[in-house]
């Protein structure tokens, strides 16, 4: 595969350049930037991503473009301590980002006809090592939602995975049996173990069913605190107490909530 020519060089007032002079000029006058390490930035660094996870999820284009800015700042701070330290550059992180984008589109700039998902993943595997394994090279902090999906998504790129749903939801019945069976036997280690693979197997058929699963729990969250937040209004107006009454009767209520919000998802459509 024959490599792209090199690209100009970025001018000095370009959007990068110009937060990493920010950044430079936070540092040389700002004791508390001057302070800051790598590992004083991590916590800040994972809130900052999660932050903006909130904004891609509701799409707010005002909130989206300042998460953006935050995040940029946390990567412009990263890139100007590698400076300091004479570890590496911002050219020098733009061109091992270039050079392995190079690699992995081969059908643009090589002699591959057609996009290859499977190429990608064997290029992948290459750059983590040979011999390091399928599943290795996954950040052991990831979520553990995340981390199964990950884990899921690695090894069907190699073929281990089911053709459709139907594998991975005849699964998820065959554990849901086991956490039963489990549960009749009373042995937490055994629950724990039995409720794990129950998991796992609903993370795979949402991964099938091309669902991403953080998703659709984050949905059953904000449902459950919606209806939940309803729930405790009509307790309050009806004079019943949350926590002195018995699950019957919050059952009643909870039903009564649930009907009233079907009914208006019915009329809104």
């Amino acid at each position: 595969m024959s490599t792209p020519p090199s690209p100009p060089p970025v001018p000095s007032d370009a959007a990068l350049g110009r937060a990493l002079a920010l950044v430079r000029d936070l540092r040389a006058r700002c004791p508390w930037d001057h302070g800051q390490t790598r590992e004083t930035l991590r916590p800040y660094l994972v809130e900052e991503a999660l932050e903006l996870d909130q904004a891609l999820r509701h799409g707010d284009p005002v909130a989206l473009r300042d998460e953006l800015g935050d995040l940029l700042l946390h990567l412009a701070f990263q890139i100007v301590i590698g400076e300091e330290r004479r570890e590496f550059d911002a050219d020098a992180v733009t061109r091992g980002l270039e050079e392995k984008m190079w690699r992995r589109h081969p059908h643009l700039f090589g002699d591959s006809p057609t996009p290859d998902h499977e190429g990608w993943e064997r290029a992948k595997k290459r750059e983590r090592g040979e011999g390091r394994g399928t599943l290795r090279g996954l950040p052991p902090t990831l979520p553990r939602l995340l981390m199964a999906y990950r884990l899921q998504e690695r090894a069907a790129g190699v073929g281990f995975d089911w053709p459709d749903a139907r594998g991975p939801l005849e699964k998820v019945k065959e554990e849901l049996v086991e956490v039963e069976r489990a549960t009749g036997n009373g042995q937490r280690t055994t629950i724990e173990e039995e409720l794990g693979d129950l998991l796992f197997a609903v993370v795979n058929l949402a991964r099938k069913l091309s669902v991403d699963p953080r998703a659709a729990l984050e949905k059953a969250n904000e449902k459950f605190r919606r209806r939940f937040e309803a729930m405790e209004q009509l307790a309050e107006q009806r004079g019943v107490e949350i926590g002195r009454v018995g699950l019957e009767e919050l059952d009643k209520l909870w039903e009564e909530v649930k009907a009233v919000e079907v009914g208006r998802g019915r009329r809104g459509r």
